[in-house]
């Protein structure tokens, strides 16, 4: 698929509050993430260095706006402003957000073993 629009993904994560649609294109995910709810989701992180995302992330904010929350600082990341989040992020989420992300599929991957193993043991996001 050299192209597709988000309805044309599925759904590859669903959550309360949250939806994300992927492709993987080369060595390179593709994601489409929904955010309906307020949500710390940093229990979904835990055992990962720092309890912290290792992946580097390119992406567009859509609609909304994303807070993004490093060891010593945070950012807020507004609609209409394309990012870079190196490793060693915390998503938070404050109300509604639509983004578009790019990220390495070995890391994706990596990060979500311990995403997944923690969603099996019961973790979920805070609600906020």
């Amino acid at each position: 698929m050299p192209s597709a629009t988000r309805d044309q993904l599925e759904v590859a994560v669903s959550m309360d509050g949250y939806e994300a649609r992927m492709v993987q294109w080369g060595d390179t995910t593709v994601i489409f993430d929904e955010a309906t709810a307020a949500a710390d989701p940093a229990p979904l992180f835990k055992g990962l260095p720092d309890d912290r995302c290792q992946c580097e992330h390119f992406g567009y904010v859509l609609e909304g706006e994303i807070v993004v929350r490093y060891a010593d600082s945070e950012e807020v990341i507004a609609a209409g402003a394309a990012y870079y989040l190196p490793p060693g992020h915390l998503p938070l989420i404050r109300g509604s957000a639509k983004t578009l992300e790019f990220t390495k599929s070995a890391d994706l991957n990596k990060t979500m073993e311990t995403v997944n193993k923690n969603v099996a043991a019961g973790a979920q996001p805070i609600s906020l």
